[in-house]
């Protein structure tokens, strides 16, 4: 028998073999116009620079990373829980001195726990 009769008797005898029917799938979300756009948009995108892939840091901020990284080195702990991280930040200085304020962000508008700050 020839290849086209075994396929015709084999479709005939599976009448809902899955290889013939045409099944939707899912939308790929990594599509590159849609990466664009978010890339376009996004916030973050802005403060990084691209020919280094890394953000400029300001002096407070560099501060804190370096003590982040201290305490996580000297205490063993590649992931600190946010008791420590406030440990460590108040070991710079830093106390709460102000009213509650907005989180920064694009997420709803809510009022927390004061920020802290330097105390001067």
């Amino acid at each position: 028998m020839s290849d086209e009769i075994l396929n015709a008797d084999a479709s005939a005898s599976f009448p809902n073999d899955r290889r013939k029917r045409n099944i939707p799938v899912a939308t790929d979300r990594r599509r590159a116009l849609n990466a664009a756009e978010k890339r376009r948009t996004s916030e973050r995108r802005r403060l990084i620079d691209p020919t280094t892939c890394e953000r400029d840091y300001n002096d407070e901020e560099t501060d804190f990373m370096k003590a982040m990284d201290r305490y996580k080195r000297e205490n063993r702990r590649p992931f600190p829980t946010w008791s420590e991280v406030l440990e460590v930040m108040r070991s710079l200085g830093y106390r709460r001195v102000a009213e509650p304020t907005e989180l920064p962000g694009n997420g709803p508008k809510k009022t927390v726990a004061a920020p802290v700050e330097a105390v001067v």
